[in-house]
């Protein structure tokens, strides 16, 4: 049979959602605990490489096994194996040969910026302060010009060795509760840091640096030099996956 599982993670101790050597990762963690309790389980793919630092509501593994498993009970059985910054919600049976990843028609990526010149002790994990007073009604105008199928080469990492960077953007919008601006994104896939740079593009229209009509421009121009900067990790968490 081929499940899939449902995880939520905080992505703070993490170097990110893939393997990797020597390093802490959310792959490697869930890899672990399932093997622990499915010692069968083959094809384990995750639904999206997430970076260091960034946080997940909803993300999603799936895997094969020959075994029947209880999939109400078995939730319990893997939270028993994983430490407590990984948490599964919830795993259900799925077709075979389906891929947590490959079978996704999209993802949607939420950021938080607190715009406030002093933290919250409780929750700083999980946005990112920015202290200068932000337009969220200029911010949400520009982040108008994100939908639509572009070339997003200007919000992807300089390091990045990506040719085709076309990607399909279904909604992108900008609200505000109290101090919090959310940045929320709908898209059939993404680039290195593409949401990131989003959020530091925007920031520049929320302070007024740009108009609201110029990230039509930085979108054209296909430069990274053109957007603005990378905003931090910890404001940043996958929200939900689009099967």
């Amino acid at each position: 049979m081929t499940v899939l599982v449902k995880v939520a993670f905080d992505g703070t101790d993490f170097c990110g959602s893939q393997v990797q050597k020597d390093r802490r990762t959310v792959f490697g963690e869930f890899q672990k605990a399932l093997l622990t309790v499915v010692n069968d389980a083959e094809n384990i793919k995750g639904c999206s490489r997430t970076d260091s630092g960034v946080h997940a509501k909803c993300f999603y593994f799936s895997f094969d096994t020959q075994k029947e498993l209880n999939l109400h009970k078995f939730p319990l059985s893997l939270n028993a194996n994983l430490p407590q910054d990984i948490r599964v919600q919830k795993s259900s049976q799925v077709e075979d040969g389906f891929h947590a990843r490959y079978s996704a028609k999209g993802k949607e990526y939420t950021y938080y910026i607190m715009n406030d010149h002093v933290d919250d002790p409780f929750t700083s994990k999980y946005y990112y302060r920015f202290p200068q007073k932000l337009d969220a009604n200029a911010m949400n105008e520009g982040a108008k010009y994100f939908v639509g199928t572009h070339d997003f080469r200007s919000f992807m990492a300089r390091w990045s060795k990506i040719i085709d960077c076309t990607r399909t953007v279904y909604s992108a919008q900008v609200s505000q509760q109290g101090n919090m601006i959310i940045f929320k994104v709908r898209a059939d896939g993404y680039l290195y840091n593409m949401v990131r740079i989003m959020v530091g593009t925007l920031i520049w229209v929320g302070t007024g640096k740009i108009k609201p009509e110029q990230v039509k421009d930085i979108i054209e121009a296909r430069h990274r030099s053109k957007a603005g900067v990378t905003v931090p990790p910890t404001g940043l968490f996958l929200t939900d996956v689009i099967y």
